[in-house]
């Protein structure tokens, strides 16, 4: 399993290790320092004209060390303080000596240079407020030099609890962060700022910490291999799942279509369709393998005797916003008696009628926000959902004991009682109209394939971004659609499966 610390959680852990485990702070920064220089090393970057941008704080006295240990290896080592002296700590002002004891100077402010690397130590984890005025032009300018970027354990100007962009931030191409990866470096676009992450393990004790606290986390294929529901030789559609999918309006059978394509490819047994009479023909077409059912009018009573033979409900997936819509919605939340998925124009109709998720029971209730969405549910904007996902998603599920899953360009699940997953498989080539579709059904019809509401949601959101990997390798970044993400879906299970 892979966690992701926050800044408070990292601090913790660095204070456990100095004050119950008896390591000095200096002895940490010694590690930290020679962990980057191994990096660089093993990397292969060019040092032979390095930069070292050095801060007021512990990062700053990470830097300085780093300076020190490229000076030892006869490197022609340039460092600038471009910190507050009055407010450095008591680890950098000590590294700052050590550097100078070894007759290395440091300058005053960054001058811009012909550096082949330059190492950003300016701003650590602990940055809480907006990089403004004299620290925003010295980034900039970072930014600017025509050399690789390397970040000391987070790229300054990037929010370790949210990845926001603090007002600027370094971009790196590689990021040495220590002991464990910060939550700031998993999700955008702190992830893109940081470029290749690197976790050097430097002895903080962060077990504590993990076990103490509702850390996020992602996991490792060998985890997500047994997530994977059995398929036993003695078997028959029937021990799959029946899942009804209730998607699609006039002019939108494709979204009908990905949905019940992704649910069959992700192992579900028998899918039976419910939509209007116009997309009939397109249906059957595509999918002879369904079942398909429509309606004309609204006819309650054909409802609820689908949902009573259904095991699973995957529901709004292109289904409109019309007050037929709106009522099949409201029947299908009344009563549903099996695990349900709602997904796209469901969520839009329940942002509109609250009332609907107050008399709903949640407990085995799935739905799939993108943050527009995710924003209707909450009543706030997209800029405030962003810089405050995680904190958001989990006042949302204890309000509502529902599985969340928000869709970005890091996909973020939460559940009531439970730690924040953070998926880290998919990419840029994904986000095309119908993708949300393919993930609904993909999750849905594992569901169907009786996995509990939490870990359908895990393992198909990764298997979803694990074809968008594959499908990206083969057709590029620009050409990628909906349907090649099922047509990849077969690549992602045959990973895990082998």
């Amino acid at each position: 399993m892979k966690y992701f610390l926050n800044s408070q959680q990292m601090k913790s852990a660095d204070r456990y290790t100095i004050q119950e485990e008896g390591i000095p702070a200096v002895d940490l920064m010694e590690r930290a320092a020679a962990g980057c220089v191994m990096a660089m090393e093993e990397e292969g970057l060019d040092l032979s004209s390095p930069c070292v941008v050095c801060g007021s704080g512990n990062n700053g006295g990470d830097g300085f060390a780093i300076a020190r240990m490229l000076a030892a290896k006869g490197l022609p080592v340039q460092v600038f303080f471009v910190g507050t002296e009055a407010h450095c700590t008591e680890e950098n002002r000590h590294q700052m000596r050590l550097l100078r004891e070894k007759g290395i100077s440091v300058g005053n402010e960054y001058i811009p240079g012909e550096y082949s690397i330059i190492i950003d130590a300016i701003f650590g984890v602990g940055l809480s407020r907006e990089v403004i005025g004299r620290y925003y032009q010295i980034i900039k300018q970072m930014n600017q030099a025509k050399a690789v970027r390397f970040a000391v354990d987070i790229p300054s100007g990037i929010s370790a609890d949210q990845g926001s962009v603090m007002g600027i931030a370094f971009r790196a191409d590689y990021t040495v962060t220590f002991q464990t990866e910060k939550l700031g470096l998993a999700l955008c676009p702190g992830r893109e700022y940081a470029g290749k992450v690197i976790v050097a393990d430097v002895g903080i004790n962060t077990g504590h910490i993990i076990e103490e606290n509702d850390t996020a986390f992602s996991l490792e294929p060998a985890e997500y291999r047994e997530l994977l529901p059995e398929r036993p030789e003695d078997s028959n559609k029937g021990n799959f799942g029946k899942l009804l999918i209730i998607a699609g309006s006039k002019g939108m059978a494709g979204a009908a279509y990905l949905n019940a394509m992704s649910a069959y490819m992700a192992g579900a047994g028998l899918v039976q369709i419910y939509t209007p009479e116009e997309n009939r023909i397109v249906l059957q077409s595509l999918l002879p393998e369904a079942i398909i059912t429509t309606y004309d009018l609204y006819d309650q009573g054909e409802l609820i005797r689908l949902l009573k033979w259904a095991d699973t409900v995957c529901i709004g997936s292109g289904i409109g916003k019309s007050d037929r819509s709106r009522k099949i919605l409201r029947t299908t939340l009344e009563y549903v008696q099996v695990p349900c998925l709602i997904d796209a124009d469901g969520l839009n109709l329940i942002a509109e009628h609250q009332k609907y998720m107050d008399e709903t029971i949640l407990e085995n209730l799935v739905i799939t926000p993108h943050m527009k969405e995710m924003s209707r549910l909450l009543g706030t904007e997209v800029a405030e959902l962003k810089l405050r996902r995680l904190e958001l998603m989990n006042q949302f599920v204890r309000r509502y004991p529902v599985t969340c899953i928000l869709k970005d360009a890091r996909t973020v699940i939460a559940s009531p009682g439970s730690p924040v997953y953070i998926n880290q498989s998919g990419n840029a080539a994904m986000a095309k109209a119908g993708s949300g579709d393919v993930l609904a059904g993909i999750i849905s019809g594992l569901m169907a394939q009786r996995m509990d509401c939490r870990n359908a949601s895990i393992l198909g959101t990764y298997l979803h971004g694990r074809a968008g990997d594959h499908a990206r390798a083969q057709k590029g970044a620009y050409s990628v659609m909906a349907r090649d993400l099922i047509g990849y879906l077969p690549d992602a299970f045959l990973e895990l499966e082998e």
